[in-house]
């Protein structure tokens, strides 16, 4: 068993490899990200309820995460991760990476898109800070869908952060429990131009003033999209 396990594993790998190629740049995955928001609005029905978008504290969205396996299955994606200040504005972009496996009989890739909701400044500190486990350091449910959730009484939204899969073009909760959540701090320092700039020097900056087009631009589709809650 062990062996098999083993050449299950090292086929995932090189199957992951050969699925995800080369790169993308920073400003790319930004742009993928905007474009992810702007679906979001456009789907009248498999939505994620406006009353959770409200009490939001952040939002990340990771576009095109592979999930490819061989008997062993491993996930893998990049993108980005803003938060509301205390002036309501959001936050510039902060890169993320996601990874997270499973065990079961499943061969080939697929690519979603991913969007996390985060209720509180809690689970970013600990992504800011290192390592994050979605279910392990914060709860995490699949996110109901559709506008009519919003006017529910009976949805109490008592998880730490609520995941989103988009493929297909619908929106839809998907489990990713065990999932791992780490700032990608080459990335910043590539995209903001600052060697050395911490995670939280960009999550505390709601001032997108100095930084790239496709940031400022990811900034004001949170702006446009998911603005600051009436009182």
């Amino acid at each position: 068993m062990n062996k098999l396990c083993t050449a299950a594993l090292a086929g995932s790998l090189m199957l992951f490899h050969a699925v995800a190629g080369a790169g993308i740049s920073e400003n790319e995955q930004v742009d993928e990200a905007t474009g992810v928001l702007s679906d979001l609005v456009n789907i009248p029905e498999n939505a994620i309820p406006p009353v959770l978008l409200n009490k939001a504290y952040g939002i990340a969205v990771i576009p095109s995460v592979l999930k490819v396996g061989l008997i062993i299955a491993g996930r893998r994606g990049s993108g980005v991760v803003s938060v509301r200040g205390e002036n309501g504005k959001w936050s510039n972009p902060a890169f993320i990476n996601l990874t997270g496996g499973s065990l079961g009989w499943q061969i080939g890739a697929s690519s979603t898109d991913v969007i996390l909701i985060f209720k509180s400044r809690r689970s970013i500190d600990r992504i800011a800070r290192g390592d994050f486990t979605l279910g392990g350091d914060a709860s995490v449910a699949a996110g109901p869908v559709g506008r009519s959730a919003s006017a529910a009484t009976n949805i109490s939204f008592d998880a730490e952060v609520y995941s989103y899969s988009r493929s297909r073009g619908l929106f839809a909760g998907i489990s990713l429990e065990g999932a791992a959540l780490s700032m990608d701090h080459a990335a910043n320092q590539d995209f903001y131009d600052e060697a050395g700039i911490t995670p939280y020097e960009i999550l505390d900056n709601t001032d997108d003033a100095g930084i790239p087009e496709p940031g400022r631009k990811f900034v004001r589709t949170l702006s446009q999209y998911l603005p600051r809650p009436q009182e």
